[in-house]
């Protein structure tokens, strides 16, 4: 008899379902925010309403300009998938819920290494998400994280350390 999937791998394929709709060039990522086994929102990385999308163009600023992952989110025309989730839902819907975020490589693999970037740990944060679970290629299959720990550990301390 084939076993049931785990509720967290559950989420992690609709929030890898979800990503399909991204229209970053480099790659895709999907959110689903979850409170008491409900569905609450979700979000894929796109440009804002209205505006092109890199798609759409065909072209990216942070692929032509080699910006390094993780550095410069102010030359992307996007807002990231976790953002997109938020704004979609109520805070009374997003106090205490979980945030599931998987991303995907342009050849179908999971994204190793993913994690939230500083502006969404800030905005996470503020909307009372209580954890944080990131699809991973490996094993495990996925890595938690409580999003007190981002309060506690403030890595917003250590920007300066970067300029």
């Amino acid at each position: 008899m084939e076993s049931r999937k785990d509720k967290i791998q559950y989420y992690l394929d609709i929030a890898k379902a979800v990503s399909e709709r991204g229209t970053c060039l480099r790659r895709k990522f999907g959110s689903v925010i979850v409170k008491n086994d409900r569905i609450v929102s979700t979000g894929y990385v796109g440009a804002p309403r209205g505006r092109k999308n890199c798609c759409d163009i065909g072209t990216c600023f942070r692929m032509e300009h080699n910006i390094p992952s993780g550095t410069r989110y102010e030359a992307c025309r996007s807002c990231h998938s976790e953002m997109n989730a938020i704004i979609s839902a109520s805070k009374e819907e997003m106090e205490g819920a979980v945030l599931y975020l998987c991303g995907v490589e342009n050849d179908g693999s999971i994204t190793p290494n993913a994690d939230c970037c500083s502006m969404c740990k800030r905005l996470i944060i503020n909307a009372g998400i209580r954890y944080v679970i990131i699809a991973t290629p490996d094993e495990e299959g996925y890595k938690m994280t409580d999003v007190e720990s981002w309060i506690v550990n403030d890595d917003s301390l250590n920007l300066h350390d970067s300029y």
